[in-house]
C-alpha cells in the first residue's frame, strides 16, 4: 500500500483579526481529508493550527503533527493525531514537517510561518528540493510579503525564480484544484 500524499501546513498559533482566515483553515482542513491528503503541521491545538486539525480529524483525514517540548504547553499539544512527533528543537521540528511532505501551503501566521516560509522557499531557490510552494491570500493577508519579494527581485537580490517558486491562491478551492494536479 503507498503512503498517502502529504500537504505540510504552516499558519498562525493565533486566529488573527479577520474571521475568514479561520474559516480557511477549517476549509482547507475538510479539502485535506476529502482528498485522501494526510495533513502534516505543527501539532498544536490552539488558533489556526488547531482548527485545520479539527477540521482535517472532523472530516476522516490523516493527521501528523510535529511539535517542540518547549511549544508543547503554549500550542497545546494536540495528542489524538494518527501521529504525533515531539522534537527538542524547532529547527528538528521544521525538517521532521518538511521531510514528511510533498507539498506545503502557508496560511496566514507571524514570524513562526514567515520563517517556515522563507525557509523552504530558500531551499527551493538553492536547489535542495521540488516540492511546490503556495500562499493562501485569503483577502489579500499576503498583499505585503508578495510585494517585498517582488521588490527583492527588482532590485536585484533574487532571480525572477524565486517569484515563480510560490503559487498564490486566493480561495481553498483554487488551492485544492492546484494541489490535486501537483500531488497526482
Amino acid at each position: 500500500m503507498s503512503q498517502p500524499k502529504s500537504v505540510c501546513v504552516y499558519c498562525g498559533s493565533r486566529f488573527g483579526t479577520d474571521p475568514a482566515y479561520r474559516q480557511a483553515a477549517e476549509d482547507l482542513g475538510r479539502a485535506l481529508a476529502d482528498n485522501a491528503w494526510r495533513l502534516v503541521y505543527g501539532a498544536g491545538d490552539v488558533g489556526l493550527m488547531g482548527a485545520v486539525a479539527q477540521a482535517s480529524q472532523a472530516a476522516g483525514g490523516e493527521t501528523f503533527g510535529v511539535i517542540p517540548t518547549h511549544l508543547f504547553d503554549r500550542e497545546v499539544g494536540k495528542r489524538d493525531l494518527n501521529t504525533f512527533i515531539v522534537t527538542e528543537t524547532m529547527h528538528e521540528r521544521k525538517k521532521v514537517m518538511y521531510m514528511n511532505s510533498d507539498a506545503i501551503v502557508v496560511l496566514p501566521g507571524g514570524a513562526g510561518s514567515l520563517d517556515e516560509f522563507f525557509e523552504v522557499l530558500t531551499w527551493r531557490q538553492l536547489g535542495l528540493h521540488s516540492k511546490p510552494i503556495y500562499l493562501l491570500n485569503t483577502n489579500g493577508y499576503w498583499n505585503p510579503l508578495l510585494a517585498m519579494n517582488t521588490h527583492v527581485v527588482a532590485q536585484g537580490f533574487a532571480d525572477q525564480s524565486l517569484l515563480d517558486f510560490v503559487t498564490v491562491t486566493k480561495t481553498v478551492n483554487e488551492l485544492t484544484r492546484h494541489l490535486g494536479d501537483a500531488l497526482r
